[in-house]
């Protein structure tokens, strides 16, 4: 997908951000209160001035590192996490011989939405509801509206052990959410991203591949 789509301003993302809430409202049965106004960055220090918390796995000492700048409203990366990075997972992420990067892109605000959902868990839980948006990535798209998109979300959500609270409060977190784009504007300027999925390892810019390509190329980073 190509980066030129993007919703460039950052009002227009912040308001659907919160559409869920402003159509919907809160659940009337919510009685749990949150202390923290992101749980997404309450479990661990933020890694950049713009107090995002960089969502990595594998060894983040490791000598190859593998970025992918991805959304979750992009069809392509929805088959390259339902294909490559599982493969990539069980080969190189979980044998620790790579550290691997997860970097938003938005193109929309169901992309931001998604986003801010995957995030509430905090980093442990990040890539297991990635995994889950992605798989279903047509089912709650195919929403008919803001609304629905947001009940879906807010579905996988919770599928993935988020309460009401936790979700009221990602979903709702304006500048948290504001944050997230000018993070994303920041790291899409640094490394020239211009579509998604796009990998950057070792700091070289690389467009989607099969696994097997890919495959080659980290070894030979590794000098296997």
């Amino acid at each position: 997908m190509n980066v030129t789509k993007i919703i460039g301003a950052v009002a227009l993302v912040l308001v659907g951000a919160a559409a869920y809430w402003q159509f919907a409202g809160p659940s009337t049965a919510q009685t749990a209160t949150v202390e923290t106004s992101s749980e997404s960055e309450a479990n661990v220090m933020p890694d950049n001035e713009f107090g995002i918390t960089e969502m990595s796995i594998g060894n983040p000492d490791a000598a190859v590192t593998v970025i992918e700048y991805a959304s979750f409203t992009c069809p392509h990366c929805a088959r390259f996490h339902a294909n490559q990075f599982k493969e990539l997972k069980a080969d190189y992420i979980d044998a620790g011989k790579i550290n691997f990067i997860y970097r938003d892109v938005f193109f929309d605000r169901p992309g931001l939405w998604a986003s801010l959902v995957a995030r509430c868990g905090g980093r442990d839980r990040f890539f297991g509801i990635s995994d889950m948006i992605y798989a279903e990535q047509s089912e709650w798209l195919a929403a008919d509206d803001a609304v629905g998109i947001s009940n879906n979300l807010r579905r996988i959500g919770k599928v993935a052990g988020l309460s009401d609270a936790e979700l009221e409060t990602c979903l709702t977190d304006a500048q948290n959410a504001e944050n997230l784009y000018a993070w994303f504007q920041a790291n899409a300027e640094a490394d020239n991203i211009r579509s998604t999925p796009t990998l950057m390892i070792n700091g070289e810019q690389y467009a989607n591949m099969n696994y097997s390509e890919l495959s080659d190329l980290i070894d030979a980073k590794l000098g296997e």
